[in-house]
């Protein structure tokens, strides 16, 4: 069995007036090489003819996002010309790489008549070799995320990268990560191996899990060791959590907002890029 460290609480750290539990970083726990950053918004109701979300035109550069959407959609909007909207179940993923700015707002039909929404954002490193690879986005709907149910029909895996019992997910991580979130229905059981040499990212979004023998429940975030391989869970209730694992890079990681770089000069230097508009032109909403 693998072991499981310590259990870290999300924080309440709302953004304007969104609802939003930050699981990482905290005082508790900085990051989880190679994932760096944590955000689950919601679940919030929006009346009809509001503002919607309120991340609009920013700049990213050194490392990759993956947002996943649970209730309500997202208008991604970039410099490098990707505009998608994603509705509930689907997924987003950016490579920010070298630079960009992007917009990720409510659509205006959801502006409009509003509706439930709940969202999942989490920050994935990149190593040196690749923070100056050239931006990326892929929005996939729930149709597009392969879905593996075990045999008793009491778990789903959804599958966004990676393999899972010979399948691959529709993304092609840069860096090797399986990315992927999971249904349990109350009483179900889901036993798999994560190799030992690899970081795991298990976070609980709703319900109430035990994993290798610990109570694991809503808005927790599980850090594990490396010794062992295997991860058996247990749903206590109907849950749903995020899971990941990938190589650490063991590098130096120097953050400043938006950025994510290997040393205080990289950052003067994406701060510089950005201001001179050499991470592209906003021409969006």
């Amino acid at each position: 069995m693998r072991v499981l460290k310590t259990i870290h609480r999300a924080i309440f750290a709302p953004i304007d007036d969104l609802i939003t539990y930050r699981a990482m970083p905290t005082l508790s726990v900085d990051h989880l090489d190679p994932f760096l950053f944590l955000n689950h918004h919601g679940p919030q109701f929006y009346q009809p003819d509001n503002q919607g979300l309120p991340f609009g035109p920013h700049p990213h550069r050194g490392f990759e996002t993956l947002t996943f959407i649970l209730k309500g959609d997202i208008m991604h909007w970039d410099s490098s010309g990707a505009k998608s909207v994603i509705n509930e179940g689907g997924v987003q993923w950016m490579t920010a790489g070298r630079g960009l700015i992007h917009s990720e707002v409510s659509s205006p039909e959801f502006k409009k008549n509003g509706g439930e929404e709940e969202v999942i954002q989490l920050w994935m490193n990149l190593p040196a070799r690749l923070k100056m690879t050239p931006p990326h986005y892929v929005g996939l709907e729930q149709q597009d995320v392969p879905q593996f149910t075990t045999p008793d029909g009491n778990a789903r895996i959804n599958l966004v990268a990676g393999e899972w019992n010979g399948q691959k997910g529709p993304i092609e991580s840069l860096t090797g990560l399986t990315m992927a979130s999971m249904q349990l229905n109350a009483g179900g059981n889901l036993v798999f191996d994560v190799p030992s040499h690899h970081q795991i990212l298990f976070y609980v979004v709703r319900g109430n899990l035990t994993v290798n023998g610990t109570q694991v429940v809503k808005h927790e975030l599980a850090e594990f060791g490396f010794e062992g391989e295997k991860l058996a869970i247990s749903a206590k209730e109907d849950s749903f959590l995020i899971l990941g694992h990938g190589e650490p890079f063991h590098e130096p990681i120097v953050a400043h907002g938006p950025f994510v770089m290997n040393t205080p000069n990289e950052i003067n230097e994406a701060i510089r890029d950005y201001q001179h508009g050499k991470m592209g032109q906003w021409n969006g909403e």
